[in-house]
């Protein structure tokens, strides 16, 4: 996995504060000739390369990136927050990517002010139909927390992605936080029971929808 900095949501429940934040990963900067290396020296070990964040698509020279890792013989994963529809058209027309997730927070009109400081829920959904008529692999995933995700707001996401390929819904991990002071009160993950409720809520309107 490459881990880019920098993101404009700032989820309280992020799992990557310091990315986020524009820090650099735990294993500190590596440049692009040192990525490279470390590939190279691993062909035949490793099968892919993931490119997550932080938000990937905020890099000018994300397609520079992906395009230097397939040409090193490596399929690319792109990991999104689906927020810039421009950098993921560009990515699928190039032919840069191999695998897109993107991560649907909540439904798109509710991103404002809890997620992301700003943001058209346009983007959101021309990011959707891109990916869905993209011809390659992909997958929309939600990490289930109060108040982001409820039976209604689970509706309303797999009423954007109707017929996608598949769904994941994702357990809250609370260990590692961007904001710790959020989780007061009644916020928190999805139980068992409630993601296992959202799975059959979503289920009928996608082709496959999972509990990670």
């Amino acid at each position: 996995m490459v881990f880019l900095s920098g993101c404009n949501f700032h989820c309280p429940y992020c799992h990557n504060p310091g990315l986020a934040r524009g820090s650099a990963a735990d294993g500190g900067d590596l440049s692009l000739c040192g990525l490279l290396d470390f590939l190279a020296a691993r062909r035949g070990l490793l099968d892919a390369v993931v490119v997550s964040g932080g938000e990937p698509t905020l890099q000018p020279d994300l397609a520079g990136l992906c395009g230097c890792i397939r040409e090193a013989g490596y399929p690319v994963k792109l990991d999104t927050n689906g927020s810039n529809p421009d950098a993921i058209r560009r990515l699928l027309a190039d032919n840069l990517v191999d695998y897109i997730a993107m991560d649907i927070k909540t439904a798109p009109e509710g991103y404002v002010p809890g997620l992301a400081a700003d943001l058209d829920p346009a983007r959101l959904l021309a990011s959707i139909d891109l990916i869905m008529h993209s011809g390659r692999p992909y997958e929309f995933r939600t990490t289930c927390v109060q108040p982001f995700v409820d039976p209604a707001i689970i509706t309303a996401i797999t009423s954007c992605i109707a017929g996608a390929e598949r769904y994941v819904l994702q357990t809250f991990r609370p260990e590692t936080v961007m904001d710790p002071r959020f989780f007061t009160g009644s916020r928190r993950g999805a139980t068992a029971a409630e993601l296992e409720n959202f799975r059959r809520l979503a289920a009928p309107h996608v082709r496959q929808c999972l509990v990670r």
